[in-house]
């Protein structure tokens, strides 16, 4: 063989490592999200080496701060799951509650991000519960495994208000909220009033698009490279993660909900999702302003009376 092909062999191999290297190393981090740490910001500015490091390898990503603005009665606890980690919840109690509505909030968020839809359920007469994924907000882990182990935190705090609170019990799901709902109710065959999920994703590969729009970044093969080394990492293959499959085990009614303008989860996605649910009673409602946002704080009209209508519809 000759020596210059042979030396471009050895280039192009080492390449391929370094490049499999800055890879793992952004899924590790796009997966992870850290306490943090005393005197520190989530806002801290990074120069030099700090920042190109960064951008190469990723950069450690911190828990969203948990801000209780409630103003209204409640209760701070945690909730075990199955597989050891404590989920930090919040109880908003209602004097002759119509039900018990089950709030998820989206990737890197937390339970105080949904205060505005907390407060909505609790004013059309709803008790309320609010739950931090693990790794999020004020619940214990650092790994956030997009859905794939979240499950278990919707069966823990669907367990929970089976335990302590009555039925009606619905689950509302933002993003990874929804679409970690349909997964649960797959794996653990839960058995809610309702559901309502707002832009859930389709499946995991799609989700890791949809983040990398978000950035202007290609998503292939990108998207690809990113699913497999953060699937690897997690322990899990990540490419069988399928919310949009988990959607043929939803018997129950279902509001499915989504904006237009989203960039990260696509109408496709939520088209697939919706044809997918097994129930008789479902509607899609599409939001023509909105993007990949609170749906309720964009156009707060429609939400209101799309939300209450479903809810107080007798099934």
């Amino acid at each position: 063989m000759p020596k210059w092909l042979k030396r471009t062999g050895y280039v192009m191999l080492a390449f391929f490592i370094v490049l499999n290297i800055i890879i793992a190393s952004q899924a590790y981090y796009f997966t992870h999200f850290f306490p943090l740490p005393a005197n520190a910001s989530t806002n801290t500015q990074l120069n030099g080496w700090a920042k190109w490091k960064a951008l190469i390898l990723g950069a450690p990503i911190y828990k969203t701060k948990v801000v209780d603005s409630l103003n209204l009665p409640h209760q701070t606890f945690t909730i075990a799951t199955n597989d050891g980690q404590q989920l930090s919840a919040w109880f908003i109690p209602r004097d002759s509650a119509l039900g018990t509505i089950l709030v998820f909030h989206g990737h890197g968020g937390n339970k105080s991000g949904l205060i505005p839809e907390e407060k909505a359920f609790h004013t059309m007469g709803y008790q309320v519960l609010a739950v931090d994924f693990r790794a999020h907000g004020n619940s214990t882990g650092t790994a956030c495994s997009i859905g794939y182990r979240e499950a278990a935190d919707v069966k823990a705090a669907f367990d929970y208000a089976l335990q302590h609170y009555h039925r009606p019990i619905i689950l509302y799901g933002i993003s990874l909220g929804a679409a970690t709902i349909l997964q649960a109710m797959q794996q653990y065959a839960l058995t809610p009033d309702k559901i309502i999920l707002e832009m859930p994703f389709g499946t995991l590969p799609k989700a890791v698009e949809g983040k990398l729009r978000t950035m202007n970044l290609p998503t292939e093969p990108l998207g690809n490279w990113l699913t497999f080394w953060g699937g690897l990492e997690q322990g899990f293959w990540a490419f069988n993660f399928r919310p949009q499959d988990a959607a043929a085990a939803v018997h129950c009614p279902v509001l499915l909900q989504w904006g237009l303008q989203d960039n990260r989860v696509t109408q496709q996605e939520t088209n697939d999702i919706f044809k997918n649910l097994a129930s008789h009673d479902k509607e899609m409602v599409v939001y023509a302003l909105s993007h990949h946002q609170s749906l309720l704080q964009n156009e707060p009209a429609k939400w209101q009376k799309t939300v209450s209508d479903f809810l107080y519809k007798q099934n």
